[in-house]
């Protein structure tokens, strides 16, 4: 009897080892086909509101960069009578700066996703979470109480969109010399990429978002995304125009 006993137990314990290794290697499975974005502002493409129009409407059109990539920063205005869809409120100050006229400025809220007005957004200023084309991350909200609470979690300053367009414009000129230098390096590896991945190009460009609509519809270098893609397009864009 006592030996039937110690059977039944190593029988079910050998089923519980089991069992447990095949979940977790189930698991593994599920985790490595799963297309998550790591970048913390990032939502799957199919979750992003895209308001502009275009070939290079996935593009920042300041900097290039891929806008879902940097979702949760996003902000949209008319410029001059033309949605745009910027990656961060660098980009919207930039276009602001630029002499355009910029209405209707819209933000992604970080509760829904969806776009409000920004003028009604509470935004925490200086969280822990990363800035996008800043060193001071800036995020938006529908109601007070939820930007509070992310405030409570991560840090930061729950203010209106005035104030923070302020230190954005504050900020905005110390912030553009080291985009720039970052650019510049990013632009040096595009050349190499360019030179050994890509099919040449004789095509100015009047943008980086514009070069890497190109690259992509016209399959220059196939297979090219993410960094590889954003320093191509810098390249492409400084020194094809």
């Amino acid at each position: 009897m006592k030996k039937l006993i110690a059977l039944l137990v190593t029988s079910l314990l050998l089923a519980s080892s089991y069992a447990l290794a095949e979940g977790m290697h189930m698991q593994k499975g599920m985790q490595k086909g799963m297309k998550m974005p790591k970048r913390y502002q990032a939502v799957p493409f199919a979750k992003a509101t895209i308001l502009q129009d275009g070939e290079a409407r996935l593009f920042c059109p300041k900097c290039g960069m891929t806008l879902p990539m940097f979702y949760k920063t996003n902000h949209a205005a008319k410029v001059d009578g033309k949605m745009n869809q910027f990656c961060s409120m660098h980009c919207l100050v930039e276009a602001m700066q630029s002499g355009a006229k910029v209405e209707d400025i819209q933000v992604v809220d970080n509760s829904t996703l969806k776009f409000i007005p920004a003028e009604k957004a509470f935004y925490v200023v200086g969280s822990s979470k990363p800035g996008t084309m800043s060193k001071v991350s800036k995020y938006a909200f529908g109601t007070k109480e939820a930007a509070q609470k992310f405030a409570k979690e991560f840090g930061g300053k729950v203010m209106s969109f005035d104030e923070a367009l302020k230190i954005a414009k504050e900020d905005f000129a110390k912030e553009q010399k080291m985009i720039a230098m970052r650019q510049a390096k990013a632009a040096q590896k595009g050349a190499m990429i360019y030179k050994n991945k890509c099919k040449k190009v004789d095509k100015e460009f009047n943008s980086v978002a514009e070069a890497k609509a190109y690259i992509k519809n016209n399959n220059i270098c196939p297979n090219l995304k993410g960094k590889a893609l954003q320093a191509v397009g810098l390249y492409l864009y400084k020194n094809k125009k």
